[in-house]
């Protein structure tokens, strides 16, 4: 692989293939398509790239087409040109709802909204491709979530977090996360799995209605940890390589969360509005939903306090079968079927 030193217009629009990140990538020096974070992550996405990759044109391409920057890296946390010039806060561009509950249509004042939850979802994602809900399930029910969290880590069950198909210990400079997949059915998960069943009923109502895509699926719950210490997670792209996953769907539970003194904004940058980015603060009762794909590359900033959060993937039902043909997936994302046709029954 070889630097790419010269600008690149479509910079903005490069990933590796492998991990989805954005930053200091390395071009094939074969077919000069494709990128990659690393040389590690280019020899494990070898299975798949080479029934893609084609030898470039020899006339174009150096007889010493393939060679390693010995130029030091800057470390993505530091990197001063990973913010954009001006952020926009979430709250000033994207609707916000005030609810209790998924079938709780009613303000705290006890007045009705003018729009059900479905209506707010698909109307926020199809202009904006992201929508968040505030009080989504209401302090009690969310500090049981967390209660259920807190035990987990206090298990030990959490490991470091991982990358997809990622076998070597290579993430720690991308991802600084513990996480746990979770079920829902494991001793002490209750209250997880009613998290779960709400964003699985929300997904129903909304499903037929986001984009063009059929929603059939979802990947187990990753409960994930940032232990504070400035761990984030740099620019990257949920899903860069079509493995079914659409809509990204994450619950946050930190309580009484300042972000000017804990860090920890989750910055989006919306493809094709490189002039501002969208930051997220990962509020308690908070839930999150924006497209999976290269729509919304995104990074989590240096956390400075402990920050919990619950990520689920849904997947598109005619792209994820295609990635069942090709691909084998990660653990993480061995797909949960939904029923379409009934509401849960957790309560």
């Amino acid at each position: 692989m070889e630097k790419d030193r010269k600008k690149d217009p479509d910079e903005d629009k490069q990933y590796c293939e492998l991990c989805g990140k954005m930053e200091n990538l390395l071009k094939c020096g074969r077919c000069r398509n494709s990128f990659y974070c690393s040389k590690d992550h280019q020899t494990q996405d070898w299975r798949k790239h080479k029934l893609v990759c084609k030898e470039a044109d020899k006339s174009k391409v150096p007889s010493q087409s393939v060679k390693t920057s010995k130029t030091p890296q800057p470390s993505p946390q530091t990197r001063k040109d990973s913010v954009t010039p001006r952020c926009e806060p979430v709250e000033k561009m994207i609707s916000n709802a005030d609810v209790s509950g998924i079938f709780n249509n009613t303000k705290h004042n006890g007045q009705t909204n003018k729009r059900s939850l479905d209506d707010i979802v698909t109307r926020n994602m199809n202009e904006h491709g992201i929508c968040f809900l505030d009080d989504f399930l209401g302090e009690e029910t969310g500090l049981a979530i967390l209660e259920n969290v807190v035990a987990l880590q206090q298990s030990g069950k959490f490991t470091d977090g991982q990358l997809v198909s990622q076998r070597g210990d290579s993430t720690r400079d991308i991802r600084g996360d513990q996480i746990v997949w979770i079920e829902g059915n494991e001793d002490g998960c209750g209250k997880i799995r009613f998290l779960m069943s709400r964003m699985d009923d929300l997904l129903r109502l909304c499903n037929g209605r986001l984009g063009n895509y059929s929603i059939n699926g979802r990947t187990k719950a990753m409960v994930a940890c940032y232990p504070g210490e400035g761990k984030g997670y740099v620019r990257h792209v949920d899903n860069p390589n079509g493995d079914g996953r659409c809509v990204t769907c994450i619950y946050y539970l930190n309580k009484d969360w300042d972000a000017k003194a804990h860090g920890g904004l989750l910055r989006i940058f919306p493809e094709g509005k490189a002039s501002y980015a969208i930051d997220i603060e990962p509020k308690f009762d908070r839930l999150l939903l924006f497209w999976s794909d290269r729509r919304n590359p995104h990074e989590v900033q240096p956390a400075h306090a402990t920050r919990y959060a619950i990520t689920v993937w849904y997947f598109d039902r005619e792209e994820r079968a295609r990635a069942k043909e090709k691909y084998v997936t990660g653990a993480g994302e061995k797909g949960i079927k939904m029923d379409l046709n009934k509401p849960s029954d957790v309560t």
